[in-house]
């Protein structure tokens, strides 16, 4: 597997202050459109998850959602969405979070899990973690149970996975620094 990362992490271009001054965004819009390595990225995975028992993957916007569709293909899942308010046309539940550069909330249709539900939470990135935390509240509010929380990439300096805790946190890949 760590062939396979190191791939992946060769594609993704640093993208100074972005969405503002001092952030680095990792852009993993080359590792998207490079055929083999998305596929290679969704199979790593799959594989992880396969056997996991997942009923249904959560893809949070807008990134979640290219890998969770996927992903949730793979694992014959169902999927669903969680989007920022005033996007999905049905009743939803909202929370609010705090991220690294402001604050924002996040809603799910109200019958997008059935209770039980056993849920894998999606993103392409786990930064302060307050995005996918939100994300939690949200399944839990549908009563379905995590499974994981699964990131492509991980920006372990900023210590997301401690707002997700007591939730099992997987990433491919781990910048330790900016």
């Amino acid at each position: 597997m760590e062939k396979e990362v190191a791939e992946l992490r060769r594609v993704i271009r640093d993208i100074p202050n972005f969405p503002k001054p001092g952030i680095v965004f990792k852009d993993i819009t080359p590792l998207l459109g490079n055929g083999e390595l998305f596929k290679q990225t969704i199979d790593l995975l799959a594989d992880r998850y396969r056997s996991h028992g997942v009923d249904m993957v959560l893809g949070i916007e807008s990134r979640g959602f290219i890998i969770g569709a996927a992903l949730a293909y793979r694992l014959g899942a169902g999927f669903c969405i969680v989007r920022k308010p005033g996007k999905l046309p049905y009743e939803t539940h909202r929370t609010t979070y705090e991220l690294e550069y402001g604050s924002d909330a996040l809603e799910v249709h109200r019958d997008a899990l059935l209770p039980q539900a056993r849920v894998l939470i999606v993103d392409d990135l786990i930064a302060t973690g307050g995005t996918a935390a939100a994300a939690t509240a949200l399944v839990s509010k549908l009563e379905g149970e995590v499974v994981e929380c699964a990131f492509v990439i991980e920006l372990s300096f900023l210590n997301g996975r401690e707002k997700l805790k007591p939730y099992p946190v997987f990433s491919l890949i781990q910048y330790d620094s900016e």
